[in-house]
C-alpha cells in the first residue's frame, strides 16, 4: 500500500511556539541562537531525505537505515548528531485466537542535533501529539532538544509497558484454564503459540532499548548538555530494565506453560491407558469363564442348572474382586 508522505515541523524561540516553520529553511532555523526545531517527516521519499542530510550534514549510512524496510532498534552517536531507531507498540483490541497479530510495531527513527530532532516515520500510526504533551510536561524549551528526546523515548517504553501488561494479562488466563481439569483443545495450543510470537517480537524492539537510552544519555553528557534531565534519563533506564525483566519472567512463564501442557496431556493419556487396561481385564474375566464351559468335553455340571450357577457365580466374584483391588490401587 502506498502512503502518502507529509511533512511537519515546529520552531521554539525563547520558549514561545512559532508560526513560520518552513522546511527548506530548517538549516537557518538551527544557525539561530535560543531556538528548537522539530521536523517529523512521514513516509519521506529518498531524494527529499538525502536532500535534508546534505543540508545538515547528517551521515548517509544513517539516512539508509531511516528509509530501510527492516532496521533494528539501535542508537549511533556521531560528530555532529546521534541517529536512533525505535518501535513503538500498539496492543489490538481482538483476541489473540483469531489468528491475527495482538501486538503490531511502529518505527520512529531520529537524529538529535544540538538545536533540532528530525523524526522519520514509515507509517502515519505512531501519534506524535502524545509526544509534544510529555514533552511540555517536562518543562518544554527550557530544557532543550534533550527533553524532547526524551518525550519521544518516555512515550515509547510506555507502549512496551501496556504490552507487557496485555501480554501478562493473557497468560494468567491461560493458566487460569489450564488447570480447570477440561481437555485441551486445538485453540488452546493456538492461542499459546500466538502469545510467545508476540512476546518474541515485543522482546525484539524492548531489549535493545537499554542500549539506545544508554547511548542517548551518553552522548548528552559528552556534549556539555543541560544535566538536569540527568534524573529524568535514569529513570527512563529504570523502566527499560523493568520491561526487560518483566519479559524475561514472562518467557519462562510461557515456556512453563508449554512444557506443564504436554505433561499434562501425557498423564491423562497414562490414566485414560490405565482405566482401559483395568476394565479390559475385568472384562477378561467373564471371557475366560464362558470359554472354559464352552468346551466340548464334559466338564463338573455339564447340562445342569448347577453349572450354569456355578459359572455365573464364578465370573461374578472374580468381576468384584477386581475391581475393587483395582480402585484400592487407583487404577480405576
Amino acid at each position: 500500500m502506498q502512503i502518502a508522505s507529509s511533512i511537519h515541523g515546529r520552531v521554539w524561540r525563547g520558549g514561545k511556539a512559532q508560526d513560520d516553520f518552513e522546511f527548506d529553511k530548517i538549516s537557518d532555523y538551527l544557525a539561530e541562537p535560543d531556538t528548537l526545531v522539530w521536523a517529523d517527516l512521514c513516509a519521506p521519499d529518498h531524494d527529499t531525505l538525502c536532500g535534508l542530510a546534505d543540508e545538515l550534514g547528517l551521515n548517509r549510512w544513517a539516512v539508509e537505515d531511516a528509509v530501510a524496510a527492516a532496521e533494528r532498534v539501535k542508537a549511533t552517536a556521531y560528530e555532529s548528531h546521534t541517529f536512533f531507531t525505535v518501535y513503538a507498540v500498539d496492543v489490538a483490541t481482538e483476541p489473540a485466537d483469531t489468528g491475527e497479530r495482538m501486538l503490531s510495531m511502529q518505527r520512529i527513527s531520529g537524529f538529535v542535533l544540538p538545536q533540532g530532532l528530525i523524526t522519520v516515520r514509515l507509517t502515519p500510526d505512531f501519534d506524535m501529539t502524545q509526544v509534544t504533551r510529555r514533552w511540555q510536561e517536562i518543562g518544554g524549551q527550557s530544557y532543550g532538544v534533550g527533553a524532547l528526546v526524551h518525550g519521544l523515548l518516555d512515550v515509547v517504553v510506555d507502549s512496551h509497558f501496556t504490552a507487557v501488561e496485555a501480554l501478562d494479562d493473557c497468560i494468567e488466563a491461560i493458566e487460569d484454564e489450564l488447570f480447570d481439569g477440561r481437555p485441551r483443545k486445538g485453540i488452546f495450543q493456538r492461542r499459546t503459540f500466538l502469545l510467545r510470537r508476540d512476546l518474541v517480537n515485543l522482546r525484539r524492539v524492548a531489549l535493545p532499548m537499554r542500549e539506545v537510552v544508554n547511548a542517548i544519555a551518553h552522548h548528552r553528557v559528552s556534549d556539555g548538555s543541560d544535566r538536569r534531565l540527568d534524573p529524568l534519563y535514569a529513570d527512563l533506564y529504570d523502566h527499560v530494565l523493568r520491561v526487560s525483566e518483566w519479559t524475561e519472567s514472562l518467557r519462562d512463564m510461557i515456556t512453563t506453560i508449554f512444557e506443564t501442557n504436554l505433561s499434562l496431556q501425557d498423564a491423562r493419556l497414562n490414566t485414560v491407558m490405565k482405566k482401559l487396561t483395568g476394565w479390559a481385564a475385568i472384562i477378561a474375566v467373564p471371557t475366560a469363564i464362558t470359554g472354559f464351559y464352552g468346551q466340548n468335553v464334559p466338564y463338573p455340571g455339564f447340562g445342569t442348572h448347577a453349572g450354569f450357577a456355578a459359572s455365573t457365580g464364578v465370573i461374578l466374584v472374580l468381576m468384584v474382586v477386581l475391581y475393587v483391588m483395582f480402585r484400592r490401587r487407583d487404577w480405576l
